[in-house]
């Protein structure tokens, strides 16, 4: 759509005037639609703050930790939604705002890959050190020796991961709606900006 804006526009239109374009029709969009856009990834990044929690629950329950409940639980949430939110943000918004994600398919493989990474795995690996260093500190499971180190943290984390499967499908179904939801915001605006273009030249 990028190519095709700038074609439409006209010659010689730099990548930063046509954001500048997209962004100055962005609240000609439906209420909707800007909403949308600016709340979705909060939304992506929430599930992905409680995906963090249900990822430190399980983790406390498999070593048998029971000491600094709510030390542990606020960065399990705080962590994934932030870094799920930006990842988002980096990954579908921006480009789509200023022209360069052209693609349907791109935008909801993008949104789908963020709801997955940064909304299930990272929460998981995110649980796994933060536990297991409080079970080391309390002493509440036992731990294993140095060379079977990465042995143990697969035992402990294969349940984690069977019991995670519902969230990484809600998280990849969640991703993949909210890039197919925003390009067509986006499809929108670029018709607004550049339909208008055409107009006024004719």
């Amino acid at each position: 759509m990028s190519e095709d804006a700038a074609q439409k526009s006209g010659p010689g239109l730099s990548r930063a005037a046509i954001a500048e374009m997209l962004m100055k029709n962005f609240e000609k969009l439906p209420d909707i639609d800007q909403k949308l856009f600016m709340y979705g990834p909060l939304y992506l990044g929430g599930n992905a703050g409680l995906a963090g929690l249900i990822a430190n629950s399980m983790y406390r329950r498999a070593l048998n930790v029971r000491a600094a409940r709510f030390a542990s639980s606020l960065p399990m949430f705080v962590l994934p939604f932030l870094t799920t939110g930006a990842l988002y943000n980096a990954a579908v918004s921006q480009p789509l705002l200023v022209g360069d994600l052209n693609c349907p398919t791109c935008s909801m493989i993008r949104g789908a890959l963020v709801g997955v990474v940064g909304g299930g795995l990272y929460p998981i690996i995110l649980a796994l050190p933060l536990n297991f260093g409080l079970a080391s500190k309390y002493s509440t499971a036992p731990l294993p020796e140095k060379g079977s180190m990465l042995r143990y943290c697969v035992d402990v984390s294969r349940p984690v991961f069977n019991k995670m499967k519902a969230v990484f499908l809600l998280q990849a179904f969640f991703g993949t709606y909210l890039g197919s939801r925003h390009f067509q915001s986006y499809a929108n605006l670029a018709q607004i900006t550049f339909g208008k273009g055409e107009e006024l030249q004719e």
